[in-house]
């Protein structure tokens, strides 16, 4: 890993790429500390103190620019929204769905305009959530019309930001930049659980070994969590294929395969769950009726029973049709028709695409469950210690820092590895 990313940095293009995000990460962390107009900080402070649920959730993603209710506090999770609804769209809608399937650069142009639209129409949905949730508590200092105006405007202009943030960490980047904005903002609150076990060691400025002991714990279950999702981030199943154009004995020490990832919706289901079971705390917050309220407080969000149970549902509904999305087992088998090749033992097309069905629907299940299980053992943890919750790095966190860094590094060595090869094509011809 030090060798790629000392290798990357010797790299001009690569450097530049590495410098330029940084650029881009320091102005989304300067951001989360710009307090949209006419927020009263002392009340601020004490409203905020009792995140829990979506809204610590919300906080965590945004890097705690929601407890600070900066321009950024609504962070990107509109934009995941809409991502989500233009998805499922595509699956009932015709248009929508060649659009995504056949509609080359320019369907992913114009899906991208419809999802920004969307974008748009939920922040200013969230960003009067927000307003009307903490108009009550003395936050705002200006309760008015023109007051609501000034702050749902601030929070979507801070959503958009961070969109443009995000598309040229992609483009002009390292990548994955919306990932990366996610990214950025969970590892952003470390210190302060680093702080926080520090305090369970040394309660009052004297060493406590109950406290040693829970902190110790926490670390090697942090430990075994890591080491979890890494596995299920880099398995993978391969399905050996033989080119009908080949015989074995020109190609006795080449072998060619499918490779099929235990997980290859990587950390989208988490973010996708996530937003989806913060969809009715928004509307809570927009409607304000204390039954409605108390109804999602007691029973969808993913810190109640039924809440964690619907949480858990939602991550394997995604965790498995997304992979189905994305790995198609009709265009695969039609793919290896195309290039003259076959699955030995399996009779082309038909019988292919069964077979490979059959794989992925079996590699998916055991994919995601492996997913559902690392983002409830930190919730299930939570509840059962008296810990903080700001002590602990929650599975959600855990999944998406650990997915965006492997995908990170990959991409890095992907680019060092292209860029060195183009280097040396360039060499041999000049000479």
């Amino acid at each position: 890993m030090f060798k790629t990313i000392k290798n990357a940095l010797k790299t001009p293009d690569v450097r530049k790429r590495i410098l330029y995000t940084l650029l881009l990460i320091v102005i989304f962390r300067l951001g989360c500390y710009i307090t949209v107009p006419g927020v009263n900080s002392i009340t601020l402070n004490e409203a905020m103190s009792s995140n829990n649920g979506v809204a610590g959730l919300i906080d965590m993603i945004s890097g705690g620019a929601f407890s600070r209710l900066s321009i950024f506090a609504m962070s990107i999770t509109p934009y995941i929204t809409a991502s989500i609804v233009i998805q499922l769209l595509g699956m009932v809608i015709p248009a929508l769905e060649r659009l995504t399937k056949e509609g080359g650069e320019e369907g992913r142009t114009k899906i991208n305009k419809y999802t920004k639209i969307l974008t748009i129409v939920l922040a200013l949905i969230e960003g009067l959530g927000i307003f009307f949730s903490y108009k009550s508590s003395g936050i705002f200092l200006d309760t008015s019309f023109m007051g609501g105006a000034l702050t749902v405007i601030s929070l979507m202009a801070g959503t958009a930001l961070l969109i443009w943030l995000g598309e040229q960490i992609t483009n002009k980047g390292i990548g994955n930049g919306i990932s990366m904005i996610i990214f950025v903002g969970i590892i952003s609150g470390l210190p302060r659980g680093i702080t926080a076990v520090w305090g369970l060691m040394f309660s009052a400025g004297t060493f406590s070994t109950v406290g040693f002991i829970k902190a110790l714990a926490l670390v090697v279950g942090l430990l075994i969590l890591v080491a979890g999702v890494v596995f299920i981030q880099i398995a993978e199943r391969r399905i050996p294929i033989q080119y009908s154009n080949r015989t074995s004995g020109a190609y006795a020490g080449e072998k060619s395969y499918i490779p099929i990832k235990l997980n290859t919706a990587s950390v989208v289901p988490v973010i996708f769950a996530s937003a989806i079971i913060g969809i009715p705390s928004v509307i809570a917050n927009i409607l304000n009726k204390e039954a409605f309220t108390n109804f999602v407080n007691n029973y969808i969000v993913y810190t109640s029973y039924t809440g964690f149970i619907l949480y858990m549902l939602l991550i394997f509904v995604f965790g498995y049709f997304y992979t189905l999305l994305e790995l198609n087992p009709d265009e695969m088998a039609e793919n290896l028709d195309t290039n003259r090749s076959y699955i030995p033992g399996i009779v082309p097309g038909e019988a292919t695409s069964k077979y490979l069905k059959y794989v992925i629907t079996r590699i998916s299940t055991f994919g995601t469950l492996g997913l559902m299980v690392i983002a409830a053992l930190p919730i299930i943890f939570t509840k059962i210690s008296n810990l903080p919750s700001n002590v602990t790095l929650g599975g959600t966190g855990l999944i998406i820092v650990v997915g965006v860094a492997l995908e990170t590094y990959k991409q890095l060595e992907s680019s060092i590895i292209s860029r060195s090869y183009t280097g040396s094509r360039k060499r041999r011809r000049s000479r």
